[in-house]
């Protein structure tokens, strides 16, 4: 069955704000106040992998769905701020049938070789 871009947003959006919401009120608190400082760095590991995917979906939304930017702006300013993204997604939920998905333009697969093939050069060890 397909799904709708916005469904992924707000997947990702919702495991976003549930690591958010965990290590800044469980991993944290037990760094400072228990000296488990193992909690912070495994949380945040976490927690970080599943932002850069939370982004990635985001921009594929973007590419995708051609939604107004502020919705992309919001999704990525929820994501730095505990519970946002449940309030988000109650919002998201309505955009499904306002924003039909389209075909993605072919000059964005050509900017994202750019970008890697430069990333790519960038990282080569001489």
């Amino acid at each position: 069955m397909y799904k709708h871009p916005i469904q992924y947003v707000r997947f990702m959006g919702i495991l976003d704000g549930i690591s958010l919401i965990t290590l800044v009120f469980i991993a944290m608190p037990l760094k400072y106040w228990a000296d488990f400082g193992v909690a912070v760095a495994i949380n945040g590991a976490v927690h970080g992998g599943i932002f850069l995917v939370y982004f990635a979906t985001i921009i594929y939304a973007q590419l995708r769905v051609r939604w107004a930017v502020y919705w992309t702006l919001l999704a990525l300013l929820a994501a730095f701020i505990p519970f946002a993204n449940f309030f988000l997604d109650f919002q998201l939920k309505k955009l499904p049938a306002k924003y039909p998905p389209q075909p993605i333009k072919k000059v964005w697969l050509v900017y994202l070789a750019l970008i890697v093939a430069l990333i790519s050069l960038y990282n080569i060890q001489l």
